[in-house]
C-alpha cells in the first residue's frame, strides 16, 4: 500500500496499525500557523505550552497500543506537542528508558524539536512549532516522529541484550576465580 512504509532500502519496515494511527493523526494536526500571543505584546509562545487561551487549543488525542505504550498528541493553533510513553516491561527496561531519555534530553538542541523535559507520565516529548513547519517539510517531521517511535523499542531491546551479555561475562569471570582456586 502506498505510504505504508517508512525509509528505503533493505531495512524497510511496515507500519503497524498503531503507527498508522499516529502518523495520520500527526499529519492532520501539523497544520500550524504563526499566531502571536493575545496576552503579551510582541510574544509568540507556543499556545500548547502556555495554555493561556483555551480557544486556541485542540482536544488532546491519546493513541495507546496498550497501557504501557502510548502517544499523546496535543495541538494548538501554533504548536504541536507529542509525548511518547515507551514500553517498559520490567525494572531493567525502566532504567534503560530513563537513561536513554535523559541522554537524548541533554542533547535537545541537536534534535531541534525534542523538549528538554518530558510531560508528566511520558518518557519523551517533542514540540513542533509553526517555525519548524515553515523551515522544514511537514511530512518529514511526521515521518521522523513515527520512525523514532518505531525504532525506540528495538533500540531499548538492543541495550537490554548488551546489558545481559555484559552481566553474563562478568559472572563468568567472577566464577572462574573460584574454579582456579580449587585446582
Amino acid at each position: 500500500m502506498f505510504g505504508s512504509k517508512i525509509g528505503a532500502g533493505k531495512g524497510e519496515k511496515k507500519l503497524t496499525p498503531y503507527l498508522k494511527a499516529v502518523k495520520s493523526t500527526l499529519t492532520a494536526a501539523v497544520c500550524l500557523r504563526n499566531f502571536p500571543s493575545q496576552v503579551v505584546e510582541r510574544h509568540n509562545k507556543p499556545a500548547v505550552e502556555t495554555q493561556w487561551a483555551r480557544e486556541l487549543l485542540l482536544a488532546p488525542v491519546v493513541i495507546a497500543k496498550n497501557d504501557k505504550e502510548a502517544v499523546k498528541i496535543e495541538g494548538s493553533i501554533n504548536a504541536l506537542r507529542i509525548s511518547i510513553k515507551i514500553k517498559q516491561m520490567d525494572t531493567m527496561e525502566g532504567i534503560l528508558v530513563n537513561r536513554f531519555a535523559s541522554f537524548l534530553e541533554m542533547r535537545a538542541e541537536d534534535f531541534v524539536i525534542l523538549r528538554r523535559k518530558a510531560m508528566e507520565g511520558y518518557d519523551i516529548s517533542f514540540l513542533i512549532t509553526h517555525h519548524h513547519t515553515e523551515t522544514m517539510w511537514r511530512d518529514k517531521l511526521v515521518d521522523f516522529v513515527v520512525k523514532f517511535i518505531q525504532e525506540i523499542n528495538s533500540e531499548i531491546s538492543d541495550l537490554r541484550l548488551n546489558v545481559n551479555s555484559r552481566g553474563r561475562k562478568v559472572a563468568e569471570h567472577f566464577f572462574l576465580q573460584f574454579i582456579k582456586k580449587k585446582k
